[in-house]
């Protein structure tokens, strides 16, 4: 269960509220977050494993506070971000994977064999020793997904994954996440990935604007969207 109480947030320096006091209980397998660019859904996605503390107001998950029990968050809560060079840390395939295991208490043979498992389970099993940062865009998504994953986390934040892969990549994305066992919050702007999510909350302004089923939230969300175009456009008209 996550549950976000009264959270309203602002970056420093900044008089903008971001977030405006937002309320929602999440318990569902798979959920999807949308909104245009400035909208407050990749904040709020960072505020579930803690990446971002809010300004107010609480995030728990399970029960933990995301700030007052962060590192009991984090062991449940991984978190995937749009460019895999943004966490692909280490020089090689094998030791980067290696490298989300350091602070779990493990044998070295124990580490070994959760590496060449979730290589092995996204095909990546002949490239351990390939250097990280060569490897397609395509791979290096899959090698980041492997890297939170191999940490066994309960519940996987991802924040536009497919935004920078080529439509095959994305779609090969799209059906590793079908996949997973884990609980899923997707923040995406490729909507038909969210077809056949249990709920699709929609952002705008700070402020959830719709939330429901795929079908009737991304419904609202479009004519939404078409609604500020018309506007735009009719702006532009009077320059």
């Amino acid at each position: 269960m996550i549950e976000v109480s009264n959270v309203s947030h602002r970056y420093p320096a900044s008089e903008r509220l971001v977030l405006d006091n937002i309320n929602v209980r999440l318990d569902e397998q798979r959920i999807g977050i949308v909104g245009h660019n400035g909208s407050g859904k990749s904040t709020f996605a960072r505020l579930l494993n803690g990446l971002i503390a809010p300004s107010e107001g609480t995030v728990t998950v399970d029960g933990f506070d995301t700030v007052k029990q962060a590192s009991q968050v984090r062991r449940r809560v991984g978190f995937l971000f749009t460019s895999p060079d943004a966490q692909i840390i280490m020089p090689t395939v094998a030791e980067d994977v290696a490298f989300s295991l350091r602070k779990l208490k493990l044998s070295k043979a124990q580490k070994a064999q959760r590496v060449h498992d979730v290589l092995s389970h996204f095909g990546l099993d002949g490239y351990g020793d390939h250097p990280a940062q060569l490897m397609s865009g395509g791979q290096k998504q899959l090698l980041a997904l492997a890297a939170v994953l191999v940490t066994e986390p309960q519940l996987i934040v991802m924040d536009e994954p497919t935004t920078l892969l080529d439509i095959r990549n994305a779609a090969r994305i799209k059906r590793v996440i079908s996949r997973l066992e884990q609980r899923v919050v997707l923040v995406t702007h490729h909507l038909d990935q969210l077809a056949d999510f249990d709920r699709v909350l929609v952002f705008e302004g700070g402020r959830i604007f719709a939330d429901g089923k795929p079908a009737d939230a991304l419904t609202k969300y479009r004519e939404l969207m078409e609604s500020q175009l018309a506007a735009d456009e009719e702006a532009e008209a009077n320059w």
